[in-house]
């Protein structure tokens, strides 16, 4: 189902659609700013209801540009959040997977909306696959770096940003004083949405990659472009093909992450407040 969608619009300017978005979120939640903004994906929604006081829902089809979420496990609203510190968080239930196929613009109007809301600091999480043998299903893990496999960009024209630190260190080591347990890795994003081969899997380590998944980069480098800091964290759903045996499937990701919800919900829920 497509509705009209003002990024579809390639004459449009896609940052004066986050800055409609966003006073549209203040609008129907009479909040006039957010400080940190947090993309849950799979297994992480729980973190929403940990961290702070619900205060406002909407329907992420009333604010302009966003769509609801093709995905079963994803939820379709933004939440305004009263955090514990006085300060403000967006919660964005409403990712658009680049898989979806609406472009570029789609996929990352949720965290340029997040900056036009005044939010400084954007945490983006996903449900991916593990490179490394010795992370279970259920781990959490840190992004460190990513490797953008989907030969895309959320960049247009003769925009050049630098993506050295483009996963906050010291928002790693917050993390890591909160849990010192938590380990890190490259993210690396292919286009999805077919799992990717064993063989696929094997050239993502090769380059230097950890995690798979099919989300994330491109948000990160838009976040990256709005002057934000970035925190990025993987639940680690399952090992990625070939290193793990048995066959991979969405009922996998969609369950590991509900055994694993309680757990890094609270911990992300403790990284936040922190903040």
């Amino acid at each position: 189902m497509h509705g009209a969608n003002p990024l579809d619009d390639p004459t449009a300017d896609p940052f004066a659609i986050a800055a409609d978005a966003a006073a549209r979120i203040a609008e129907l939640t009479g909040v006039e700013r957010h400080d940190v903004a947090l993309t849950l994906g799979s297994g992480w929604g729980r973190a929403a209801d940990l961290i702070g006081e619900t205060t406002h829902t909407i329907p992420a089809t009333e604010v302009p540009g966003f769509s609801k979420p093709a995905l079963e496990g994803h939820v379709g609203t933004l939440r305004s959040v009263s955090l514990p510190n006085g300060k403000r968080a967006l919660v964005i239930g409403a990712r658009t997977h680049y898989y979806e196929g609406h472009g570029v613009r789609r996929v990352v109007h949720s965290v340029r909306t997040a900056a036009a809301t005044g939010a400084t600091t954007m945490i983006l999480t996903n449900g991916a696959g593990g490179i490394r043998e010795t992370w279970t299903p259920g781990t959490p893990v840190l992004i460190s770096d990513h490797i953008n496999l989907t030969a895309d960009s959320p960049l247009e024209g003769a925009t050049f940003i630098d993506l050295t630190d483009l996963y906050s260190r010291r928002l790693r080591d917050l993390a890591r004083s909160i849990d010192p347990s938590l380990d890190e890795g490259v993210y690396c994003q292919f286009r999805g949405p077919h799992y990717e081969t064993p063989a696929e899997v094997q050239m993502a380590k090769a380059i230097g990659g950890h995690i798979v998944g099919m989300s994330t980069a491109l948000e990160a480098i838009a976040a990256r472009q709005a002057g934000m800091e970035i925190l990025g964290m993987s639940l680690i759903t399952n090992l990625a093909a070939g290193i793990q045996q048995t066959p991979l499937s969405h009922e996998e990701v969609i369950e590991a992450g509900r055994a694993a919800e309680s757990v890094i919900s609270a911990l992300l829920a403790k990284i936040v407040a922190e903040l």
